[in-house]
This record gives structure tokens, C-alpha cells and sequence, in this order.
């Protein structure tokens, strides 16, 4: 639920299947052609991530900005990723950063530790963003409690769009499933067909 077709992935469904193969059994593959807060496909396939293993095979990934991005939902799991990703990302290009890449941290960090120390490196930076995002102008005099207090509320935020953006979708998948109770021998796509 609901059936894969092109109306339901465009209306911003996720469609769920669980793979049965040994080699993957139960590995869970979600189908979505449109996600809440992030770009089209175009424009992620741009800016994809291209890794190659050892034995040359090929996995294009969303780019890590783009993967933080669809992970602001209301599901708890996904916020200690976020930190995760960000943290990760840092220790490993802190040292060869360009202005883009220390924007995105700016913009995106989940800890007060991380936006002081972002903040305490490039204090320019960080007072030129503070315009966008105005808990970074905290960040500047390390008051770790208004940090965290400011961060809480940016996901809280996060969390209500995503509720409002799914809460349609959900009742439209009610629908669905009221429908195929009604009529089991019928395969309805849309609500009300």
C-alpha cells in the first residue's frame, strides 16, 4: 500500500517493498519520486555522490547534503543521524574546507560544541550567517544553553512540516485501504477509483 504507479509516487507517496532474496532477505527498499524538503530528482542526481569499491562496483548515493535534508522528518531515529553525518563530515574535511563546506555545517549542526567551535575558527562566517539562521549569533559567545534550547526548537519545527506534509498522504493511504476492504478483488491506485 498503496499500489506502485506513477500517480501515487508523484502525489509524494513512499512505496515499501522488502526484498526476499537470500542474499538480502528482508532489506527494506522504500520508492519515492518526490520527498518533503528536498530538491527534485534532476538536481540530486547532479549532485550525487559517486563511490566505487574495490572490485569496481559502482553505488551513486544523495549527496550528504541532500541525505541531511530528507532526513528532517518527525521520526526520532533520524536527528541522532543528522548529528552523526554532520559530525563525521567535519572531522574528516575540517582541515581542507572551503566556504561552502563550512556554510553547510553552519547552517545544519545539531550540537552547540560544534557551532562554537564552528563559530570560534570562523567568526566571520558565522556572524555573516547569523542572519539565516540566528542561533548561530549564540554560538558566537558559547551560551551552550540557549544553544540548545534554539536547536530543539528548529527540529521541533522540522518535525511539525513533516507531520503536516505527511498527514494527507496518510489519509489518502486510509482511503486506499478502505477501499480495498470494500472491494478486495479490485486494485484501486487513487482514492476513490
Amino acid at each position: 500500500m498503496p499500489p506502485l504507479t506513477i500517480a501515487n509516487l508523484n502525489r509524494g507517496h513512499a512505496i515499501h517493498f522488502r526484498c526476499q532474496h537470500p542474499e538480502a532477505r528482508n532489506l527494506r527498499v522504500d520508492i519515492m519520486a518526490r520527498m518533503r524538503g528536498v530538491a527534485p530528482f534532476d538536481a540530486l542526481w547532479e549532485r550525487r555522490k559517486v563511490l566505487a569499491d574495490p572490485d569496481g562496483v559502482v553505488y551513486e548515493l544523495l549527496a550528504l547534503s541532500d541525505l541531511i535534508q530528507a532526513k528532517k522528518t518527525q521520526r526520532d531515529k533520524d536527528w541522532p543521524m543528522i548529528q552523526r553525518l554532520l559530525e563525521a563530515d567535519y572531522a574528516v574535511e575540517k582541515g581542507n574546507a572551503d566556504e561552502q563546506r563550512r556554510e553547510f555545517w553552519f547552517m545544519e549542526s545539531r550540537t552547540p560544541e560544534l557551532l562554537t567551535e564552528l563559530a570560534q575558527k570562523w567568526p566571520d562566517q558565522c556572524a555573516q550567517l547569523a542572519q539565516k539562521r540566528r542561533l548561530l549569533a549564540g554560538a558566537a559567545s558559547s551560551e551552550k544553553s540557549s544553544l540548545i534550547e534554539q536547536l530543539q526548537k528548529e527540529e521541533k519545527l522540522e518535525r511539525e512540516r513533516d507531520k503536516q506534509y505527511w498527514a494527507p498522504l496518510k489519509r489518502e493511504l486510509e482511503e486506499l485501504r478502505h477501499a480495498r476492504a470494500r472491494n478486495p478483488g479490485h486494485s484501486s491506485s487513487s482514492p476513490g477509483a
